[in-house]
This record gives structure tokens, C-alpha cells and sequence, in this order.
């Protein structure tokens, strides 16, 4: 029996009438799927959520309520973190471009982009301190120095998988060249 919505065939594609892949362009969202690094991460995450939900339940039956109020606000600590870091990442939409970080939310508007490109720099692994040569893509701002890196084929996104990054990026530039007005 197949279970179309395990897939998401077509949902990512570009036709060739159209430059966005989308149906409702209205909303906010990220051009392409989380990577299995940072969906990995959320599922440990929420794993250990489980077990500290599992401690908090043993010590609410023992009787110790102040004890088994901090382990259910440090277990919804750690689930609100792996729902943030599946939220990480770069959102578009027809007013601009955001980029979630995990403490940060930065967003654009189209006016305020000078271009978007993918670069040859060092990158962070994984988000660590560690750097290895890498692609980036960067975008510039129109009234000042260029933004932080959007992307990186060496985050949690994009690690092993090169023709991924590549998709993302040419669909973050189609998505630019859609909705920033022209230079007169």
C-alpha cells in the first residue's frame, strides 16, 4: 500500500513554466528538507526527552513534587531545543529572506538584497569550531557589509550531500531574482 505523504515527490522540483516549486507563495519557507545530521540530532534530543519525562513521572509517584517540577521544565527545555533546531535554517517568501538560528532570527527584504552566490571560503563542520574549505552562499546586502553565511555544504543540512546544497542555492537564487526588484 503506498503512503504518499512518507514522500515528498514533486515537491521540491522546479517545472520548467514555473520558478518556484510551490503552491501557495504567500507563507514563509525553507527551499529545501532539514538533512539527517539535524533531523538526527532532534531525535536524539527528543529521546532524552522521553527518558527525562520517564525520571519525572518516578519521582512525581515518590512524592517529591518540587523535584519532579524542575525534571518536567528541564524535559521541556530539551524538547523546545530539538523542535528549534528543526526550525534552524533559511525561509523565504515574496517580502523577503529570513535566517532562523537557534537563538537569532535575522530577516530581509528583498529590497535590502544586493546579490546571492555561492562562494569558495573555509566553513564550519557541523557548526563546530573546526573549518574545512567549502562552498558558502553568502548574500549582500545592500546597505552595508555582507550578511552571515546563509549556507554551508558542511552543516547539518547539507553534509554528504552535495547536489543538495547545489538545488538549494539555485532555488534561493531563482527566489531572488523572482522577488528582488530590479536597479533602475
Amino acid at each position: 500500500m503506498p503512503l504518499p505523504f512518507l514522500t515528498a515527490d514533486g515537491v521540491f522540483d522546479v517545472h520548467e513554466d514555473e520558478a518556484l516549486p510551490h503552491a501557495d507563495p504567500e507563507r514563509w519557507r525553507r527551499p529545501y528538507r532539514p538533512g539527517p545530521w539535524r533531523v538526527a540530532g532532534a531525535a536524539v534530543l527528543l529521546l532524552l526527552a522521553a527518558f527525562m519525562l520517564l525520571a519525572t513521572m518516578i519521582i512525581a509517584f515518590a512524592g517529591t513534587w518540587l523535584g519532579a517540577c524542575v525534571g518536567l521544565a528541564a524535559s521541556l527545555v530539551v524538547v523546545g531545543s530539538a523542535l528549534r533546531m528543526l526550525r534552524t535554517g533559511v525561509w523565504v517568501s515574496p517580502y523577503g529572506l529570513r535566517r532562523v538560528g537557534f537563538f537569532r532570527t535575522r530577516s530581509l527584504a528583498w529590497s535590502e538584497v544586493d546579490a546571492i552566490r555561492t562562494v569558495q571560503q573555509p566553513v564550519r563542520w557541523l557548526g563546530l569550531p573546526r573549518t574545512v574549505q567549502g562552498q558558502a552562499l553568502t548574500v549582500a546586502g545592500r546597505s552595508g557589509p555582507d550578511l552571515p553565511v546563509l549556507l554551508t555544504d558542511h552543516n547539518a543540512d547539507f553534509l554528504s550531500r552535495g547536489e543538495a546544497f547545489d538545488r538549494a542555492a539555485g532555488t534561493l537564487e531563482a527566489w531572488a531574482q523572482e522577488y528582488r526588484p530590479v536597479p533602475a
